[in-house]
């Protein structure tokens, strides 16, 4: 079942479901699947938007629902920024709170009979993910992270992006080709001459951002493309299909 055949289109960052639509689609399927978009709202340079992480795991999630039998949820755009506060415009919630709100969200979705959550996390900040996940599966629940390491790792060949993992930290290659494909309009002037490398960032944490960057972007988005940007969603999207069946195994 194609997720595409079983919804009206997504505009802009919200799912433009009906109850009617969200009904049909369940009962397509023996278990439900949804997808949560979770972003951030920090600098990303004087050419991409606050919004740029939240975009991003956007970008992903409507991939993700045009080939797979999935419920799109709205983003959850506020997040763990802390380490951007030099910056303005960049807002953050505490781990904590972010804790709380991706565990009601799931709470709820399984009230309604929808028993798995994928969570795509935009921001490499926000660690704090990998604990719901982890606690939420001791107890039995359906819960996942995605894109995981490998699933980048094949992303980034696959669109033959340049720049190393470890080089393309923030604002770099990877955020602005995916921008420049799906949202470009969004990318203002000047990422052609942004390029800057700090590779080591050992006390990142303790010092913030701007002990390594005066502009805010560490990476090279010089080297971003439209293409590049289609081929790493297209690609995450495909190599979605592998949680999607270790999520619903056993229950067909």
């Amino acid at each position: 079942m194609s997720g595409s055949g079983a919804r009206t289109a997504a505009y802009g960052l919200l799912p433009a479901d009906t109850t009617e639509e969200v009904r049909t689609r369940g009962a397509g399927v023996s278990t439900q699947v949804a997808v949560l978009p979770v972003g951030s709202f920090e600098q990303h340079g004087p050419y991409l938007p606050l919004a740029t992480d939240t975009l991003v795991a956007c970008a992903v999630a409507r991939e993700i629902a045009a080939v797979h039998p999935v419920h799109l949820l709205p983003p959850v755009t506020f997040s763990c920024s802390h380490e951007h506060a030099a910056w303005p415009g960049t807002v953050s919630i505490s781990a904590v709170t972010l804790h709380a709100v991706v565990n009601d969200i799931a709470g709820s979705l399984r009230r309604s009979g929808v028993e798995a959550l994928v969570v795509i996390n935009g921001h490499g900040g926000n660690y704090v993910l990998g604990n719901v996940v982890q606690e939420a599966s001791a107890r039995g629940e359906r819960l996942a992270l995605y894109p995981a390491v490998e699933d980048w790792e094949t992303a980034l060949t696959r669109a033959r992006v340049e720049t190393s993992a470890l080089s393309d930290m923030h604002a770099g290659e990877i955020e602005t080709s995916i921008l420049l494909h799906a949202h470009p309009e969004l990318v203002r002037p000047g990422y052609e001459s942004a390029d800057f490398t700090a590779d080591d960032r050992r006390h990142l944490l303790t010092l913030g951002m701007s002990a390594y960057t005066e502009s805010g972007v560490i990476g090279r988005p010089s080297l971003g493309s439209a293409e590049k940007g289609k081929e790493l969603l297209s690609s995450l999207a495909d190599s979605f299909g592998t949680l999607f069946e270790l999520l619903t195994a056993g229950r067909e």
